[in-house]
């Protein structure tokens, strides 16, 4: 089977599941090698840095799309703006049930980056962001994070959030704008200074 090659010279996400579609479980392992490390981080950071939780939605999305793969229409949309969407729905679902529960408490994951210095200023940046992130809105958290940390572009972040790309555009800016003025007074303490 001849299958597409993306920018990157590799067989594109939608040729996989295709493939996979068409049972190859190769394709399948590719596929989940490539994709499930993005998802799991999206996740994450969509759920606050609840890591047990994002493992269980990106566990369900990946789930979810081997469902679909025998009927994928190919060129209808891309593989990851599906799977973003889904994994963007659950986690908003999640979010929405534990509203009434304390998401404030998050376990730190055991790492074994060298210079314990630069790893707690890292990982007093990454609390405070990951904390000021909460108070942002469900849309302004998913922009946000799909343009900023994901690096995905305003038009794909459209469609996986199904608004307008002016639409997106106003969700970051306001977002970015609610992360700077709730950081501001903790520069200093995070090692910011005159950056």
């Amino acid at each position: 089977m001849d299958m597409a090659l993306d920018q990157n010279g590799e067989i594109s996400d939608e040729a996989l599941l295709v493939a996979y579609g068409n049972g190859d479980r190769e394709a399948a392992f590719a596929l989940t090698t490539r994709l499930t490390p993005r998802v799991l981080g999206f996740a994450t950071r969509m759920l606050g840095g609840d890591r047990a939780e994002a493992e269980d939605v990106s566990q369900e999305a990946m789930l979810r799309l081997w469902k679909v793969a025998p009927d994928w229409r190919q060129g209808e949309a891309k593989v990851t703006t599906w799977l973003y969407r889904v994994v963007s729905n659950l986690c908003t679902d999640r979010l929405r049930k534990k509203r009434g529960v304390d998401i404030d408490a998050i376990e730190e994951p055991a790492d074994g980056r060298p210079a314990v210095t630069s790893r707690l200023i890292a990982e007093d940046r990454a609390r405070a962001l990951i904390g000021a992130m909460r108070d942002l809105s469900d849309g302004q958290r998913q922009a946000v994070t799909l343009r900023h940390i994901e690096g995905l572009g305003n038009p794909e972040i459209a469609k996986i959030m199904q608004i307008s790309t002016e639409a997106v555009e106003s969700l970051t800016a306001r977002g970015k704008r609610a992360l700077a003025k709730a950081l501001a007074h903790r520069r200093e303490e995070l090692g910011y200074g005159d950056e």
